[in-house]
C-alpha cells in the first residue's frame, strides 16, 4: 500500500542528501576540470549564463512543485486518492505549458541580455543559447518530481538528480574539451603557417594567445552549458520511464473508497492559487539576482573608473599571474570586471554546498508538515519544525565553520595547480565569509519549506521584498566602492539571508505555535562546532609547519594530506563533543544504517539528548 512506502522526514532527507553529495562530488568533477580548462574568465561566460537561466528558470517551476507536492501530501492524508492523482495530471499540462513558455522567453532574451552585460561582444550568447531547452524539460520533470515527494517517495527525484549531474559532467567536459583543443589546434597551425604573424581561429583572424583565448573560451563555456540541457533531457526520460513501470503504489480498493476527485479546472486553479505567492516570491528573489549580476559587475566598472590603481593593488597577486598566464588582458578593463565577477563565482561553488544539502530537508518535512497540518495533529507540527531546525545546524553549523577555518588550504588543494590558481588570493576571503554565515543560509528555504506546508505563502514574499532592498542597496555602495569592490556584494548577500531568515523563522514560530528549545538546536551544535573549527585550523598549521606542502605536485601531496587529516579530526571532535554534551537526538540516529542498534548502545551510556 502507499502509505507503507512513505518515508519520515529524515529518511526522505536522508535520500535526498546522499544524493546531493553525490551531485556535488559530480559538480566538482565537472568544475574543477572545467575552470582549469576555461579559466575564470571562461567561468564567467558560463556564469552569466546561468545567471540568467536561474531566474527565468525558477520563475517557471516556482510555487507549482510545492503545490503538488502540498496537495497530494493533504489528499493522501485525507485519504482521497483518486484526486491526488489527478493533480498529478492536472500539473503535467500546467507543466508542459509553463516549460514552453519559459524556454521561449529565454531565448528571446538572450540577445538584449547579454549585450546589456557586455556591449556589442556579447559572448556569453552561445552559452545562454545552449542552457534554453533545459528549461522545458526541467519544468516537466519537476511534475514528477512533485508528486513523488508528495507521496513522500523521495527516491525518484534523488535518482534523477544523479542521473541530471552525470550528463552534465559527461557531455559538459567533452564538449568544452573539444573546443579547446580545436580552437587551440587552429591556432596553433596558423601562426606556424603565417610565421607566427596572424591564424584563423573557429572563423576570427587572431595575432596573439590571448585573442585566441578570447574567441575560444566563450564557446567553450557554452559546449559546458550545453551539458546541462543534456542532463535535463536524461533526467526527464528517467522519471518518465519510472512512472510507467512503478507507478504511485495506490491499489486498487483505496482508488474505488475514496471520495469522487474534483473537477481538473478547479484543481488547476487550487494549485495556481497555492502557487501565485510563492511565485511572486521567487519573482522578486531572482530578479534582485539577475540585477545582482549585472549591477555587480556594472558597479565593478564603476570602482575602476573611479580608482583603477585601489583595485588592482588589491588583488595584485591574482592578477599579475593570471596575465602571465594570457588568462586576461589588464588593459581591457571589461576583461577585468569578468575576472573579479569568474572569481566571485567560484566562491559562490562553496557558498552553495551546505545549503543545497538542507535544502532537502524542507523538501522531505513540506508533505510531512502539509499533512500533519491537515489532521491538525499539534505534536506532529512542533516535532517535524524542531527537527528540520535542529538537523540543519547540526550539518551547517560545523561545515560552515570549518570551511573558514580552512578555506585557502581547500582552494589551494583544488585550484593551487590549475591555471585558475591565480584567484585563490582572491576567493579565499569571500569563502571565509560566507563560510561563517553558511548556518543561516542553509536553513533559508527550509523555513520557507515549512511556511508554505502551513498555508502562509504570504509571509516569505514580504520577507524576500525587505531583504533584496536591503541586498541591492548594499551592492549599490560597496561594491561601486573601490576599496570594496568584489567584496561588497558579499556583504550584500548576507544582510539578504540574515534579514529573511530573521522574518520568515519569528513569523513560522509564531503561526505554527510551536516552542523551540534553543539550547539543543543552536546553543550545543554552535560550541561544538566552534571546537570543530579551531581544530581544523590548528592541525592545519600545525601539520603544514612539520610537512610543508609542493602545490606543483599533483593534487596528492602534502597540503592535500594536512587537508584532509585536519577535516577528520574536526569531524571527530565535533561528533566527540556533541554525544558528551548530549547534543544528538534518538530519531537523528535512528535514520542511519543500523541506527537502532547505534542508539541503543548511545542510551545505555547516556550519551543522546
Amino acid at each position: 500500500m502507499a502509505s507503507e512506502k512513505k518515508q519520515s522526514v529524515l529518511n526522505g532527507a536522508m535520500v535526498l542528501m546522499f544524493a546531493v553529495l553525490l551531485v556535488k562530488l559530480i559538480g566538482v568533477l565537472f568544475k574543477i576540470p572545467l575552470t582549469d580548462l576555461i579559466g575564470s574568465v571562461g567561468r564567467g561566460y558560463f556564469s552569466s549564463a546561468y545567471e540568467v537561466y536561474t531566474p527565468i528558470f525558477a520563475i517557471s517551476m516556482a510555487g507549482l512543485p510545492v503545490a503538488v507536492s502540498r496537495m497530494v501530501a493533504e489528499n493522501v492524508a485525507l485519504e482521497r486518492f483518486r484526486e491526488a492523482r489527478n493533480v498529478f495530471r492536472v500539473s503535467q499540462r500546467i507543466f508542459l505549458i509553463v516549460g514552453t513558455v519559459g524556454t521561449a522567453i529565454l531565448l528571446l532574451a538572450a540577445y538584449p541580455y547579454t549585450h546589456l552585460i557586455q556591449g556589442v561582444s556579447s559572448k556569453s550568447l552561445p552559452a545562454v543559447l545552449c542552457v534554453a531547452p533545459s528549461i522545458f524539460f526541467c519544468c516537466f520533470m519537476s511534475a514528477y518530481r512533485g508528486y513523488y515527494e508528495g507521496l513522500r517517495n523521495m527516491t525518484p527525484t534523488a535518482i534523477s538528480q544523479v542521473i541530471e549531474a552525470l550528463g552534465k559532467l559527461v557531455v559538459g567536459l567533452l564538449l568544452a574539451k573539444l573546443v579547446v583543443s580545436g580552437g587551440m589546434s587552429q591556432y596553433d597551425a596558423g601562426m606556424l603557417a603565417s610565421g607566427n604573424v596572424s591564424a584563423e581561429v573557429f572563423g576570427t583572424t587572431v595575432t596573439s594567445l590571448t585573442e585566441a583565448n578570447s574567441v575560444i573560451t566563450p564557446l567553450a563555456a557554452a559546449g559546458a552549458v550545453l551539458g546541462v540541457t543534456v542532463g535535463s533531457v536524461a533526467s526527464t526520460v528517467f522519471l518518465v520511464v519510472h512512472h510507467k513501470i512503478k507507478g504511485d503504489g495506490f491499489t486498487r480498493v483505496q482508488l474505488v473508497n475514496s471520495p469522487k476527485s474534483a473537477d481538473g479546472s478547479v484543481l488547476a486553479k487550487e494549485m495556481i492559487k497555492i502557487a501565485v505567492p510563492m511565485v511572486v516570491s521567487a519573482l522578486i528573489l531572482n530578479i534582485t539576482n539577475l540585477i545582482d549580476t549585472t549591477t555587480i559587475q556594472a558597479r565593478l566598472a564603476t570602482a575602476l573608473e573611479a580608482d583603477f590603481n585601489t583595485v588592482i593593488s588589491m588583488h595584485e597577486a591574482a592578477i599579475t599571474k593570471a596575465v602571465s598566464l594570457s588568462r586576461l588582458d589588464i588593459s581591457n578593463k571589461e576583461e577585468v570586471v569578468k575576472y573579479l565577477w569568474g572569481s566571485y563565482g567560484m566562491a559562490l561553488d562553496f557558498r552553495n554546498l551546505v545549503p543545497t544539502i538542507t535544502v532537502q530537508l524542507g523538501v522531505s518535512a513540506l508533505p510531512a508538515l502539509a499533512a500533519a497540518w491537515a489532521v491538525k495533529d499539534k505534536l506532529n507540527v512542533r516535532s517535524t519544525i524542531e527537527t528540520v531546525i535542529r538537523i540543519g545546524m547540526l550539518i551547517a553549523l560545523p561545515a560552515g565553520i570549518g570551511m573558514a577555518s580552512l578555506a585557502e588550504p581547500i582552494l589551494t588543494v583544488i585550484y593551487g595547480r590549475g591555471q585558475s590558481s591565480d584567484a585563490i588570493s582572491v576567493v579565499a576571503p569571500i569563502m571565509v565569509s560566507y563560510g561563517l554565515a553558511t548556518f543561516i543560509m542553509a536553513i533559508s528555504t527550509p523555513v520557507t519549506n515549512m511556511l508554505q506546508a502551513i498555508g502562509r505563502t504570504d509571509i516569505p514574499v514580504k520577507s524576500v521584498v525587505v531583504g533584496a532592498i536591503c541586498k541591492l542597496t548594499c551592492n549599490f555602495i560597496l561594491v561601486g566602492n573601490p576599496k570594496f569592490n568584489v567584496y561588497g556584494a558579499v556583504a550584500g548577500t548576507i544582510l539578504f539571508y540574515v534579514v529573511i531568515v530573521t522574518c520568515n523563522l519569528v513569523s513560522l514560530i509564531k503561526v505554527a505555535k510551536v516552542k523551540i528549545n534553543w539550547l539543543s538546536v543552536f546553543v550545543k551544535p554552535f560550541v561544538c562546532a566552534a571546537l570543530c573549527g579551531v581544530t581544523a585550523f590548528a592541525s592545519n598549521a600545525l601539520l603544514n609547519r612539520i610537512f610543508p606542502a609542493d602545490t606543483s605536485q599533483s593534487i596528492f601531496n602534502m597540503g592535500t594530506v594536512s587537508v584532509g587529516i585536519s577535516v577528520i579530526l574536526a569531524v571527530i571532535v565535533y561528533a566527540i563533543s556533541l554525544l558528551l554534551i548530549k547534543g544528538i537526538a534518538k530519531e537523528d540516529v535512528i535514520v542511519l544504517p543500523k541506527g537502532e542498534k547505534i542508539a541503543k548502545a548511545l542510551e545505555k551510556y547516556g550519551l543522546l539528548g
